[in-house]
């Protein structure tokens, strides 16, 4: 039996094949797609249409509905014998919303994506009419933020009114594309619902008064939610003609961070898992959610029925790369450069908001330097690399978790001197995966899991994880007794400092 996943994130689009034998599970195949290499006609850069206003961020539908047709041909040609195709899931990037007529064409051409940050009236709307950002994140899991989709679907329909008018379905990124696989409109489960403000985090449904204090008529246009491991629908047959595709089961999709709790087998608490890609991400499995009380850390369905907790930072591998190329280097000599400079970078301090920042709330991007010379690049180098982690360290505290052992994923886990800093903030073992891509390896676990069980054979999470979602012993970076005996101050340093500089801008790179 084999089962593919999927996973579009904001550059590209992934997929991976699995093959289940005996209970045992192996990768036979993997491919990724980037979105502007393949498809320049739409303009993107690195995923993203350019937008003389910093704080808008979109996106093109059609693109990654191009990018799908063009994944499953490749699918086709894998050299997989995919008469055993069972089942097949995906995941996306969260928090974007994609607007549908009842004809089935996009009533808008364009998708707001997580990284758009020109929502802020829209937030303290819906704030204000729910009581206020404790009452909002007690009920949906997160204060209002301006890249979740409540606060993006009440922009729309005060900017483009006729617009929304004629709106008959308003899908997250997830499930747009899980209605293109099966014909039909596909539901949301609860795990990418909880990145709208708009779900109820204990009846895992749509929340009435914040769906009213969002838009008129939202109730109607919002898709059901629906458990994890719903089977929605078989493969249309549109792509079994066109790629010869078998009609395989549709599992609903997700977003790509409860993706990855399963991608890094996070499927217990106690451990964290670290995400280093074009936003940087810390996450992990709760039983029971626990809400942050200072607004900055997100609480969301998990793809177990349990809950997850994630922080978010929008400036991570954008960032290293800005500082890498600035500096005129490659990534072996980023490497060198960041193993030559001592932990603690001799005092010198970076805050790299090279756009509006996350977490914490930056609305106006520049860096911030801390007697750091702009020349320097070893300076910058450690810089950029020792603030993210000290920033997921500081920001996650939140969590309550005691984090002896960290699950790294995302491009630059690759990177082991990076991996060096992340264990010394951290005074934690960190461990690689060989799969590269944990949101799209988690929906292939995902759909086998869900297919077992709509089989009538149901199969652990315990064993779903065991071969593949489990970290590489060999991988293992300890931390390291220079770096442990300077961060623990540093860290305090800089959460004071964070508070002063996030008000002022500084020159940018």
């Amino acid at each position: 039996m084999t089962y593919l996943g999927l996973d579009s994130s904001t550059q590209s689009l992934s997929a991976v094949i699995i093959r289940v034998e005996a209970g045992r599970a192996e990768v036979v195949w993997q491919h990724a797609i980037g979105f502007d290499e393949t498809f320049p006609e739409f303009g993107t850069v690195h995923g993203v249409l350019p937008s003389d206003d910093p704080r808008v961020k979109v996106s093109v539908p059609a693109m990654w509905a191009g990018a799908l047709d063009r994944m499953l041909a490749e699918v086709a040609h894998s050299g997989v014998d995919l008469r055993g195709l069972r089942a097949l899931s995906g995941s996306a990037q969260q928090h974007g919303s994609v607007y549908v007529r009842a004809d089935g064409r996009l009533a808008r051409a364009v998708s707001p994506i997580w990284m758009d940050s020109s929502t802020r009236e829209a937030c303290a709307d819906i704030t204000a009419a729910l009581g206020g950002d404790a009452a909002l994140a007690s009920r949906t899991g997160s204060r209002a933020f301006e890249r979740f989709t409540g606060p993006q679907i009440r922009k729309f329909h005060q900017t483009e009114p006729a617009a929304y008018a004629g709106t008959h379905r308003i899908h997250m990124v997830s499930s747009f594309l899980a209605s293109q696989l099966i014909d039909g409109e596909a539901p949301l489960d609860p795990g990418d619902a909880s990145g709208m403000n708009l779900m109820d985090l204990a009846t895992r449904d749509w929340w009435p008064d914040a769906v009213a204090a969002t838009a008129p008529g939202l109730a109607a246009r919002l898709p059901p939610i629906v458990p994890p491991d719903t089977v929605i629908g078989v493969l249309a047959p549109r792509w079994q003609a066109r790629h010869g595709l078998p009609p395989a089961r549709v599992v609903v999709w997700t977003g790509d961070n409860p993706s990855s709790l399963i991608g890094t087998g996070l499927i217990d608490e106690g451990r964290v898992a670290v995400s280093l890609g074009t936003s940087d991400t810390v996450f992990g499995l709760m039983r029971a959610p626990r809400v942050d009380a200072g607004g900055t850390g997100h609480v969301f369905g998990a793809p177990t029925g349990d809950y997850m907790g994630i922080t978010v930072f929008r400036n991570g591998s954008l960032a290293r790369e800005r500082v890498r190329d600035t500096y005129g280097l490659d990534w072996p000599g980023f490497s060198a450069m960041l193993r030559a400079t001592p932990p603690g970078n001799h005092g010198r301090l970076l805050f790299p908001w090279f756009e509006p920042e996350i977490t914490p709330d930056v609305p106006v991007p520049g860096l911030r330097r801390v007697n750091l010379d702009p020349g320097d690049g070893p300076g910058h180098v450690r810089g950029v690399v020792e603030a993210q982690m000290m920033a997921m360290a500081n920001h996650s505290a939140w969590m309550g978790v005691d984090v002896r052992v960290i699950h790294a994923t995302g491009g630059a886990s690759a990177n082991r001197e990076i991996l060096q800093v992340l264990a010394d903030v951290f005074n934690a073992d960190v461990y690689r995966f060989e799969a590269g891509n944990s949101a799209c390896l988690g929906a292939a676990l995902r759909a086998w899991h869900a297919d077992a069980a709509a089989s009538g054979h149901p199969v652990s999470w315990p064993d779903v994880v065991r071969d593949l979602a489990t970290p590489d012993v060999r991988s293992v970076v300890r931390p390291g007794a220079a770096g442990t005996g300077v961060y623990p101050a540093l860290r305090r340093r800089y959460a004071r400092e964070e508070c002063t500089v996030r008000h002022y801008n500084d020159a940018t790179l």
